[in-house]
């Protein structure tokens, strides 16, 4: 039997069973979900309704991510998923979905930071800096005070600090990768950043009292 998105076969808002009067049609057609993988990238076009095409993605290893604050994107490995509001299973078997939360390389969003305000990310590396007294690179007095202007606003979420010191920082995905054959989101931010560090560590905690 074929996936069917019909609802013929529930019952009426009333509890009536509703009749039986025609068989599936193609247009109510449903296919198998896509499964996205963790992996080198793999993705099959499937061709739909109306001759258009939708992009299946089997594995992907990356996508563009978007740092809200700093109205920065960047194309970044993705290291793995963390969490999964709907499903355990999807975080054990590194699943992509629309709503996962991930963890990327920090990396390109590192050397934007540094290039763009001229000075390290984490108070760490500025300490390192300091300590191998490396001369910075000769700047125009008019590039200068652009970096003085930048530096004022140079502000960042110690808990987004933290995780830039361990080189990866959680991310949450916001497009379809079975449909757009694509794993873009964003890196996640205040609230909603404190909001799943909870449930992360909550999560270890159930784990750990299981065990």
């Amino acid at each position: 039997m074929g996936i069917s998105r019909s609802s013929r076969h529930k019952r009426s808002a009333t509890g009536a069973q509703r009749a039986h009067y025609r068989k599936k049609r193609k247009f109510e057609l449903g296919r198998q979900p896509a499964n996205t993988k963790l992996g080198a990238k793999r993705i099959h076009t499937v061709r739909v309704r109306g001759g258009n095409f939708k992009y299946r993605a089997l594995r992907l290893d990356s996508g563009n991510f978007a740092w809200g604050s700093e109205h920065t994107t960047r194309k970044t490995r993705i290291i793995g998923v963390v969490y999964n509001a709907s499903n355990n299973e999807l975080v054990r078997t590194n699943t992509l979905v629309k709503g996962a939360i991930i963890q990327i390389d920090a990396t390109p969003f590192r050397q934007w930071y540094e290039a763009h305000y001229a000075q390290p990310i984490t108070k760490k590396g500025a300490k390192a800096t300091a300590a191998a007294g490396e001369e910075p690179a000769k700047k125009s007095n008019h590039v200068q005070r652009i970096l003085e202007e930048r530096k004022k606003d140079a502000k960042i979420d110690p808990l987004l600090e933290q995780q830039f010191l361990a080189g990866r920082i959680y991310a949450s995905i916001s497009s379809r990768p079975g449909q757009s054959g694509r794993a873009d989101g964003y890196i996640l931010e205040g609230k909603e950043l404190e909001f799943y560090v909870r449930k992360l560590r909550s999560g270890k905690q159930k784990h750990a009292h299981n065990a």
